[in-house]
């Protein structure tokens, strides 16, 4: 058993000054504010104690992609920032290719590197192709939705499509059948196509205002329908490059931190520097820590980590520490606890008792300082 005490814990949702957290094994026992109830065994007076973060949308991280094969490697990477569970994201692939990353992602998730598969593409619009390649697109055909099933064998938790597709009615319920999360992405649909997906099941809109028309005031488009359905969850990429910091504010403060999920959308580059690199068969150039499409000004993913955009979030108060304290909930439920219930992954997402012990130690300034998954400390402790 271990006690964890910290200055500052975030416990379901409530700010405790101080608060602490009792492990048993792999899960919370219990927690609170105030003093724990015996000698702590993990004292951290001037941190902060959050729930581990959940990122619904990478692609890879610490050099290597998904479709690399090296799953382990990338999760890994994550996880020293602060990343307990991920979906791994496939880009648009041909037949073959996708099948066969598809099989050796179900492996990863049923040996608990990853929490399961997150498909965008190949059934996106070429329109807004983004940095997939459109010669790979095609139309959601059921016999292709079921050979990824069956590869699959439960570990696709998600899949983006564009709902305009011909065939994408039927795929939509298939997927919501089989309790596949369905978001509307990489888009050209109109706004009432986009009703239309969510009255068949999607829940999900994949980062928002990238690769889909933007707001017209007389051609709302997805975004709007998106956002103005409560049974929409929106992803952000709050990296202060694909969404500017102001919109990213204005979204949380509009629909509410609950149906916001901060993703990175990272790439093979994140923490690995500025290089060329490769999302799937396109090739990327990184500069700055931005990632495009050779040759275009395409943005291609990010190269974040979900601890940068929990620092961004929090930074988004004010100066009264009430406006510091909101900030602080808003960063924790977008990165923790709405994409866990996004994903309906059970246990996590939040500080509270039968939940794993999955969480993240910050100093002041929001710095990673320690990391523990499943009730073992990963880095720092």
């Amino acid at each position: 058993m271990t006690v964890i005490r910290a200055g500052t814990a975030v416990i379901d949702g409530q700010i405790c000054r101080p608060g602490w957290v009792h492990i048993a094994a792999s899960q919370i026992l219990d927690c609170g504010g105030g003093d724990p109830p015996g000698v702590p065994d993990a004292d951290f007076p001037n941190c902060i104690v959050v729930p581990g973060f959940v990122d619904m949308h990478v692609h890879g991280g610490g050099g290597v992609s998904f479709t690399d094969g090296d799953t382990a490697r990338a999760a890994e990477f994550h996880l020293g920032h602060g990343t307990t569970s991920m979906l791994a994201s496939l880009v648009t692939a041909g037949p073959e290719e996708l099948l066969s990353a598809v099989g050796a992602l179900a492996e990863a998730t049923r040996g608990g590197l990853i929490d399961g598969i997150h498909l965008e593409g190949p059934w996106l619009s070429p329109a807004r192709c983004g940095a997939h390649d459109h010669n790979k697109m095609r139309p959601p055909a059921l016999t292709e939705v079921e050979a990824v099933l069956n590869a699959a064998d439960g570990a696709v938790r998600m899949v983006t499509l564009a709902p305009e597709l011909p065939g994408s009615n039927a795929a939509i319920r298939r997927f919501v059948e089989a309790d596949v999360v369905v978001a509307v992405g990489h888009t050209n649909a109109s706004y009432e196509q986009t009703h239309h997906a969510i009255a068949l099941g999607a829940t999900v809109g994949t980062h928002l205002f990238n690769a889909m028309p933007p707001l017209h005031h007389r051609e709302p488009g997805p975004a709007l329908a998106l956002l103005a359905d409560q049974r929409v969850t929106v992803e952000l990429i709050a990296d202060g490059v694909h969404v500017h910091p102001d919109v990213v504010r204005t979204v949380i403060q509009w629909v509410g931190p609950d149906r916001v999920a901060v993703v990175t959308d990272a790439i093979a580059a994140a923490g690995y520097g500025d290089g060329a690199y490769r999302l799937g068969s396109v090739p990327i150039d990184v500069e700055s820590g931005v990632a495009r499409v050779r040759g275009t000004s395409t943005i291609a993913g990010s190269t974040a980590t979900m601890d940068q955009l929990f620092r961004a979030v929090a930074g988004l108060g004010g100066d009264t520490e009430t406006d510091r304290d909101a900030a602080l909930l808003a960063a924790v439920q977008t990165t923790s606890t709405t994409p866990a219930r996004a994903l309906r992954l059970d246990r996590v997402g939040s500080l509270r008792p039968g939940y794993d012990a999955d969480l993240v130690v910050l100093e002041g300034d929001l710095q990673i300082r320690a990391v523990m998954r499943h009730g073992a400390w990963q880095t720092g402790a």
